[in-house]
């Protein structure tokens, strides 16, 4: 069974959350028809999600269907998120929540591949969040890893396409290996949002 500590990865996600200006929310991101402030909301819902994945607290949080609404945050997001992100990362450091099984969004699967999904989801919209508001981002190279084993892996999906994740996008051999996952993960590693 491999583990992962995902702290600094979500530590990553916090601080680029928190330099998110109030005039970037209604920005574009790499995610068709999300806005930046939707990007946040989902990013807060698989958060609570996926520490209660982790510590099998079955219930609504784990049953509902990531697509099912078009996320949103609240007044309160930016107390909100970090917390959720610190606890959804100790949640993931307790070794039981490697062990059986579990659901997220409304999907039972193996628990080990949950921690794989959501190190992947941490990665991917980190780099959305950062190339939507020009922040810097590098990822945390074990993050990074378990998401790039994950994509490959998901890279043949027929069910591919839906949700957030589109078809896969070619990169060139000199691709960084940030580069490879984005583009295994459906998006264009040069997106920039377009500018007036």
């Amino acid at each position: 069974m491999t583990t992962l500590d995902l702290g600094p990865q979500t530590r990553i996600v916090a601080r680029l959350a928190e330099s998110v200006t109030d005039e970037q929310l209604t920005g574009p991101t790499p995610c068709p028809d999300l806005a930046v402030r939707n990007l946040l909301g989902h990013l807060l819902g698989l958060s609570v999600a996926f520490r209660d994945a982790a510590r099998k607290d079955l219930g609504t949080t784990t049953d509902t269907n990531p697509n099912a609404a078009v996320p949103d945050i609240g007044p309160g997001w930016r107390a909100e998120l970090p917390k959720a992100l610190d606890e959804l990362a100790d949640a993931w450091r307790d070794p039981a929540a490697w062990t059986g099984d579990t659901r997220a969004g409304g999907v039972d699967l193996p628990a080990e591949v949950a921690g794989a999904v959501v190190a992947d989801e941490l990665v991917v919209h980190g780099w959305d969040l950062a190339r939507a508001t020009g922040q810097e981002y590098v990822p945390d190279p074990a993050a990074l890893g378990a998401a790039l084993t994950f994509l490959r892996a998901a890279a043949n999906d027929p069910g591919r396409g839906n949700g957030l994740f589109g078809p896969v996008v070619p990169v060139p051999e000199t691709a960084t290996l940030l580069e490879r996952a984005v583009g295994l993960s459906g998006r264009d590693p040069g997106w920039r949002p377009v500018t007036g």
